[in-house]
């Protein structure tokens, strides 16, 4: 997990992907069109002139490109100043190299090179110019990766920032719930009391826990459930169940932290509390491939008991905190019957032992 985030935490992203090396392709091709238009007419415009131009720049690019790529773990270990100096030079070394080599078959071909041994005045215009151009758009690029990589890390941390608030909210309900409960039973049952106030200080310091986004055993989060599934049932009575369905080996398989307490407090706010006669909560953990697959079934209230309002802002707060963690991969996706809702949320399980 280190090791992936220092290697992309650098301004000069990885030129050995295939969408890095298509894009220069791209960007290289518009720039060599641009340059030959500039310098022809439209009506007579030289097909050849351009395949000739492009094959020069694009030689130039994709050799940068490889040598960049190979000496990147170099780069890294470098300031920003130091390393952005190397790749200026390198490109450049290599710019003058492919310059002098165009201009040598360009004598070989076009003079007699038994007839011819000096180098004229435009050719040595030519290489300057090619240097100059190579020079500022160099720079370009790597203002342009600079900028792109600051505001990558900016985002990356405004989603971290977003990460903490969600996992340490704790609805204010609950916790003045919990606390009359204790105040109830101290009275009459200290020792429940002592229990319940144990399990709250649990779900409190992993809501606080400055690692909620990095993965924990499944079997511990199933324990973080439990006391809170604990402190619940002492409010609501016989009028929870809670039906486990674990599938898979909850010491091995490894999740967020706080990953199902928050989707089984919105089951049980949403799903059991409002109905008079309450109901059963079926969590089910399941792995179909690399994925995990948890769904949360719930009762479904009738319309004037449900709190749609705050349902969809808490699912779509889980549903960030999935995407700022595992990109696209991480889903969730709800869906309403006429007697039950079930949330199932999915991710891969291929980075969890990172």
């Amino acid at each position: 997990m280190n090791q992936k985030e220092d290697r992309e935490d650098f301004f000069l992203p990885d030129l050995c992907e295939a969408q890095s090396i298509l894009f220069l392709i791209l960007v290289t091709e518009l720039l060599v069109f641009v340059l030959v238009l500039s310098d022809s007419k439209l009506i007579d415009f030289s097909w050849v002139k351009l395949g000739l131009t492009s094959l020069f720049i694009q030689w130039i690019v994709l050799t940068s490109a490889g040598v960049l790529c190979n000496f990147r773990p170099a780069l890294m270990r470098m300031s920003i100043a130091i390393a952005t100096a190397t790749c200026y030079a390198l490109i450049l070394s290599m710019t003058l190299g492919f310059s002098l080599l165009a201009e040598w078959l360009s004598l070989l071909e076009w003079l007699n090179l038994w007839e011819t041994s000096g180098w004229s005045v435009e050719a040595f215009g030519r290489i300057g110019r090619n240097l100059i151009i190579a020079s500022v758009m160099t720079g370009i690029a790597f203002r342009y990766f600079y900028l792109a990589h600051q505001f990558r890390r900016q985002e990356q941390a405004e989603l971290n920032s977003r990460i903490q608030a969600l996992q340490s909210r704790i609805r204010p309900h609950f916790l003045f719930n919990s606390m009359n409960i204790i105040a109830s039973l101290i009275s009459v049952d200290p020792e429940t009391a002592e229990e319940v106030v144990e399990d709250l200080s649990m779900l409190f310091r992993a809501s606080l826990n400055d690692t909620s986004d990095h993965p924990v055993a499944l079997s511990e989060e199933l324990g973080l459930c439990k006391k809170y599934v604990h402190i619940e049932s002492l409010r609501l009575d016989d009028r929870l169940a809670i039906d486990w369905q674990i599938g898979v080996d909850a010491d091995e398989v490894r999740i967020p932290m706080l990953t199902l307490q928050p989707l089984l407090e919105n089951a049980i706010y949403h799903g059991i509390q409002p109905l008079p006669e309450g109901g059963k909560v079926t969590v089910a953990v399941t792995q179909e491939e690399n994925y995990l697959k948890v769904a949360i079934t719930n009762p479904l209230p009738g319309k004037k008991y449900s709190h749609e309002q705050g349902n969809r802002m808490a699912l779509d707060n889980i549903r960030r905190r999935l995407v700022a963690i595992y990109g696209p991969e991480g889903t969730l996706e709800t869906k309403a019957g006429e007697t039950t809702f079930q949330t199932t949320i999915s991710y891969p399980l291929l980075e969890q032992s990172q």
